[in-house]
């Protein structure tokens, strides 16, 4: 996109004048419409490009070596053809996915009050509190796979920081947008009229919902790795059991420590979000970008883990009323904003590189120009843009989402969380931001 000669942040008067006469297109209301029927009918369940090792067969053939699983799980999830029913992978519950599509009907229900997306509230959160991984100090989820990367071999069930702090972010946005909500009448569909217990069930949800985020972020605390840890400054490690030094996972640990703090205004969780922050500020590259991690084999810098980067730091400056981080913020976003598109909205997957197009870099565009709304006034028409493209090129006439795009292919595989859940988060924002 073409370089912009503004700076953040907005007047007021400018922020008026930037949201008068925005619509959001009919378009992107069908496409949501869509999409949120497909993944009703599937019951929230699916595949992942990362599943491959829940092949019982795949399994074998890795014979315990880590290597040999990540080329099955790359050789998987690269493929235009989907081998899962052949290599007997079944669709299942992802919890990351489960935690976005709380997210989402949370936030449907706030603006809408549908008994519908009351329902579908009171089975993620119950399924995201009875799949908690256990023996941590707090609140926390891995993934539905065995994981083998670079770094380690991690079993099904292995708690992340990002998958953690995702998850706890949905229960805080249930806290905040549905906590005080006005409860409707109880209908049929969501409770037995005769003894009221949906209703009673809705009301626990609502009371635990910043229980579960709080619990949260003693597992961060707690049990993960700090690593580089000075006067004032520290890194969270990936899960418990490795070292690795990745700037996304590290500033969505912090985001839920400063969005906790919010609540509870627990100076402990500020400061170490502070640590945090800082540890991933200072090593910004000269140009405002972020490599994906500090380490070896690492130094990669993509569109969506950056969103993810910005986001949490816009989000934590919020929090904790800084303007420590302005710059670092305000040159990361122009970077991003300048070097990770085309004209036409398409989403690079480098800023030297276009392919592969990822349906994830078009959710994380789409929710980080939402997150600047406020202080850039392009941001709102490219969120559009972004999402019109994703629409045209990656929806399927079933409403599902495409994975990715390749030079000559298209991959169209309806991965659960990669592309379903995450689109929906992104348009369900994008559509609620301007109703009501």
């Amino acid at each position: 996109m073409a370089a912009s000669t503004y700076r953040i942040p907005l007047t007021s008067a400018q922020i008026a004048a930037a949201n008068v006469g925005r619509q959001i297109p009919g378009q992107i209301i069908s496409a949501l419409d869509r999409l949120d029927a497909w993944i009703e009918a599937e019951g929230f369940r699916g595949w992942d490009p990362h599943d491959a090792l829940n092949s019982p067969l795949l399994r074998r053939l890795t014979f315990g070596n880590r290597f040999l699983g990540i080329g099955w799980l790359q050789l998987l999830r690269r493929s235009p053809l989907n081998f899962r029913r052949l290599l007997a992978i079944p669709k299942g519950y992802n919890p990351k996915g489960m935690g976005l599509f709380l997210a989402s009907y949370a936030r449907k229900y706030a603006l809408m009050r549908d008994s519908k997306h009351q329902e579908h509230i009171l089975f993620l959160a119950q399924w995201l509190r009875d799949n908690a991984a256990t023996g941590y100090s707090g609140a926390c989820w891995g993934y539905n796979f065995a994981w083998p990367n670079r770094a380690s071999f991690a079993p099904a069930g292995t708690p992340t920081i990002v998958n953690t702090a995702f998850i706890a972010l949905a229960f805080l946005d249930l806290h905040l947008l549905c906590g005080n909500t006005p409860q409707p009448a109880v209908t049929p569909n969501i409770a037995n009229a005769s003894d009221g217990k949906p209703t009673v069930e809705w009301r626990a949800t609502l009371s635990s919902a910043l229980k579960t985020a709080r619990s949260a972020c003693d597992f961060i605390l707690h049990d993960l790795n700090v690593l580089d840890q000075s006067s004032d400054e520290l890194c969270f490690s990936y899960t418990p059991m490795d070292h690795r030094r990745v700037h996304n996972a590290n500033m969505m640990g912090a985001c839920l420590l400063a969005s906790v703090f919010r609540q509870t205004g627990e100076t402990p969780l500020a400061a170490t979000a502070l640590a945090a922050v800082r540890y991933t500020t200072r090593r910004q590259l000269p140009n405002g970008a972020w490599p994906y991690g500090q380490g070896a084999g690492e130094d990669w810098v993509d569109n969506f883990h950056t969103g993810f980067v910005l986001v949490a730091l816009k989000r934590i400056r919020d929090c904790l009323q800084t303007d420590e981080f302005d710059e670092s913020l305000h040159h990361g976003y122009y970077y991003w904003k300048q070097h990770m598109f085309l004209a036409d909205g398409t989403p690079k997957y480098y800023s030297d590189k276009l392919y592969p197009i990822d349906v994830h870099s078009v959710a994380q565009a789409i929710l980080t120009f939402l997150e600047f709304e406020q202080e850039d006034p392009e941001a709102f028409e490219l969120a559009i843009r972004v999402a019109g493209w994703g629409i045209e090129n990656l929806q399927d006439p079933d409403g599902y989402f495409y994975y990715w795009i390749c030079r000559g292919y298209k991959i169209r595989i309806p991965y659960i969380r990669w592309a379903q859940a995450w689109m929906q988060i992104a348009l369900t924002e994008l559509v609620c931001s301007h109703r009501g």
